[in-house]
């Protein structure tokens, strides 16, 4: 089942939020990443943070003692009943994260979901049909697509600076937080596989991934995948949270040129390369020269991009309410956080078949 993109108007979800003229949110979820959503959506211009949900009642007195003007429950059901909540954002376990939209979009409240969407792709499906039924915005935290850095590669993609891509390389490593309701794939690839399918514009056609578990049975600490997509490009992945060093790190390989980006360098994270190399049918058919050998690969400059200065994370809820606001669809909608979730089932499927290329 492929969702489509929401393409109905949403504009019942605006007329009521134009009435009230603050949007209504509730966080669902305190721990490690929820702090961030609430400082971003308590801002007092466009929204405000009216219930903050969590079943620790320790993270809920955190809260409490730093915003105490913030509504604070254990209990979902007091933010989905209340008339001035006009919005839920999820950041809970991800297998919590089907059971909590589902409840949300039922109760018409518009939704956002920290990556990925859900556990499996039929649940995925089926809050993509909640959402046009209900015609409410449902969103899923691809938070990289709102890098900046991310943006102007798309860009030069989209102008083919590059040329043909013929490979991407993806490493994000780091030494945890580590899970125990998902594998690192499903943790951190699910990142780079946004990052992948907006950027190629193609849904990825078949997955090979091994890994291994050395901390907890049964859940990947580390995973080597590689993604089959149209016209014959490459995306290779390293993900692990059992890594000394923190990398963000993605090299494309193009026809023309090449482009890394690294995403630990706040200041500089792009490199382009005016690099390539010439076709071996055009070449001599016989090199018996060092010298002749150099010559069928172009060594050009190296350019650093300029690169704006944006958090990502204000950027996606800043797009979020907009999308409230005007009826309008999402960068990382539905849809997108579907095509995800397929991919990462493959690299499952895969993994536990020994790593043999399995089709998404």
């Amino acid at each position: 089942m492929h969702p489509s993109r929401q393409q109905r108007s949403l504009s019942g979800g605006r007329r009521r939020v134009n009435l009230i003229g603050m949007i209504g949110i509730a966080v669902v979820g305190a721990g490690h990443w929820g702090p961030n959503l609430i400082r971003n959506f308590h801002d007092g211009e466009r929204s405000r943070v009216r219930w903050v949900i969590d079943r620790d009642a320790a993270r809920l007195g955190e809260v409490r003692k730093r915003l105490p003007d913030i509504q604070m429950s254990q209990q979902l059901e007091d933010a989905l009943v209340d008339p001035t909540v006009d919005a839920l954002v999820v950041s809970t376990p991800t297998s919590t994260h089907h059971r909590i939209a589902k409840a949300a979009l039922e109760h018409d409240k518009h939704v956002l979901v920290e990556k990925p969407l859900a556990m499996d792709a039929r649940q995925t499906a089926e809050l993509c049909d909640l959402a046009e039924r209900q015609r409410r915005v449902l969103m899923v935290g691809h938070v990289f697509l709102f890098n900046a850095a991310v943006q102007r590669v798309k860009a030069a993609l989209a102008a083919g600076e590059l040329g043909r891509v013929r490979y991407v390389a993806m490493v994000r490593t780091n030494l945890g937080p580590i899970r125990t309701d998902v594998n690192a794939a499903w943790d951190l690839a699910a990142h780079d596989v946004s990052i992948a399918n907006d950027w190629l514009g193609a849904g990825a056609l078949a997955v090979s991934a091994v890994g291994s578990s050395w901390i907890n049975r049964g859940i990947e600490d580390a995973v080597f995948a590689t993604i089959r997509y149209p016209d014959d490009v490459l995306v290779n992945l390293h993900v692990s949270w059992l890594n000394p060093r923190k990398i963000r790190d993605i090299t494309i390989v193009g026809e023309r040129r090449m482009l890394t980006f690294d995403d630990m360098n706040a200041t500089e994270p792009l490199r382009v390369y005016d690099k390539s190399v010439t076709d071996e049918r055009s070449s001599p058919a016989y090199v018996d020269t060092f010298g002749l050998f150099r010559s069928s690969i172009r060594e050009g400059d190296i350019t650093i991009p300029r690169v704006p200065f944006c958090e990502p994370l204000k950027a996606e809820c800043d797009h979020f309410l907009g999308c409230i606001r005007d009826g309008a669809t999402p960068l990382s909608g539905g849809a997108e956080g579907h095509e995800v979730v397929r991919v990462l089932e493959a690299m499952q499927r895969s993994l536990r078949a020994g790593g043999g290329e399995v089709a998404v």
